[in-house]
C-alpha cells in the first residue's frame, strides 16, 4: 500500500518554516517567494504550528486586523495534526477530508521530515492509477 514515503521519495522534503514572532505580512512575502500555501510554524527545531493561505483570509482580512502588525504566532493554526512517512495515502485522504485541512506536516522520530498537501496526495494517486491502468492494457492487449 502506497505511503507518505512515496510521496515524499518523489518531491523531496522541503520545509518552509518561521518563527511565531514574524508578522503575517513577512510570511506572505516568504509564501510568495517560493510558491507555497503554507508555513510551519517552529520554535528550537520543535513544530509549533502552521499558517496557510486559509487563516490569513478568516484570522486577519475577515477579521479587519493588519498583516504588517500581527505576529503569525497569534493566528497560526495550533495543534496540527501530522503524520508519518508510514501512513498509507487512504489516511491523509480520510485526515484532510474529515478533518478539512489541505497540509499534513509529516513527523519522524519528533522531527519534521516533510510536508504533504492535498495536491501532492491527488497526483501521487492520479499517478499511481494511470501506472495500474497502463499495466492492465499491456495485459489485456497480450492475450
Amino acid at each position: 500500500m502506497a505511503a507518505v514515503r512515496n510521496i515524499l521519495e518523489a518531491k523531496g522534503n522541503q520545509i518552509f518554516s518561521v518563527g511565531a514572532g514574524i508578522s503575517v505580512y513577512h510570511a506572505l512575502e516568504i509564501m510568495v517567494e517560493k510558491n507555497v500555501s503554507s508555513l510551519v510554524i517552529m520554535e528550537d527545531e520543535k513544530l509549533i504550528g502552521i499558517f496557510t493561505e486559509k487563516d490569513y483570509a478568516r484570522k486577519v482580512v475577515l477579521k479587519g486586523r493588519s498583516s504588517r502588525e500581527t505576529p503569525i504566532g497569534d493566528i497560526m493554526s495550533g495543534n496540527v495534526i501530522t503524520v508519518t512517512p508510514e501512513s498509507t495515502i487512504d489516511d491523509c485522504m480520510e485526515l484532510m477530508s474529515s478533518k478539512c485541512i489541505r497540509h499534513l506536516p509529516v513527523m519522524e522520530d519528533g522531527k519534521m521530515a516533510g510536508l504533504v498537501s492535498i495536491g501532492d496526495v491527488v497526483k501521487y494517486i492520479i499517478e499511481e492509477q494511470k501506472f495500474i491502468i497502463g499495466n492492465m492494457e499491456q495485459y489485456i492487449g497480450g492475450i
